[in-house]
């Protein structure tokens, strides 16, 4: 498989989506991979702290700011109609770029699916790898792991790169 593994983390809202991700990654960090995540936020957000001079830049009228430092960088640009795509080149170095949401797309993916929130799967099951829920393992056709099983679901995701 190509570098990146790209592998969108999908479910209804309020599913548990950033949670899932939030401890995935420090598994998959752990096992000496380089992830990195992308969020697709349906709403407008704030992407920098105020009083700080690159809020200061924005706040003048700049569409775009570039701060760097040795160890890190943050861009904040004004969006000219940029895609998951666009940013997913921004991380060629990534040996994996999970992705939140993008239910409908062709990525492969994991979609939670919990009790309480939903019944059934939402996304479009075109690559989709496996189910991770609450529910009993026998309500799915695919692949099911458990909410918890942190370590078979990052065990899973990187047989994708052998």
């Amino acid at each position: 498989m190509d570098k990146p593994l790209i592998l969108a983390v999908c479910g209804t809202k309020n599913s548990g989506k950033t949670t899932l991700i939030t401890r995935l990654v420090p598994e998959l960090t752990n096992a000496g991979y380089k992830v990195a995540v992308i969020k697709h936020d349906g709403h407008d957000f704030s992407c920098d702290v105020p009083g700080t001079d690159s809020y200061r830049f924005s706040q003048t009228g700049a569409y775009g700011v570039a701060v760097f430092s040795d160890h890190r960088m943050m861009v904040h640009k004004t969006g000219t109609g940029e895609d998951e795509k666009d940013l997913i080149r921004l991380f060629p170095e990534a040996d994996i770029i999970l992705l939140e949401g993008f239910k409908d797309h062709p990525y492969m993916k994991i979609e939670i699916v919990r009790k309480g929130i939903s019944d059934r799967p939402v996304s479009n099951p075109e690559n989709r790898i496996m189910i991770v829920t609450d529910h009993p393992a026998e309500m799915f056709d695919e692949r099911v792991l458990g909410l918890d099983d942190i370590r078979g679901i990052a065990e899973s995701i990187l047989s994708y790169l052998q």
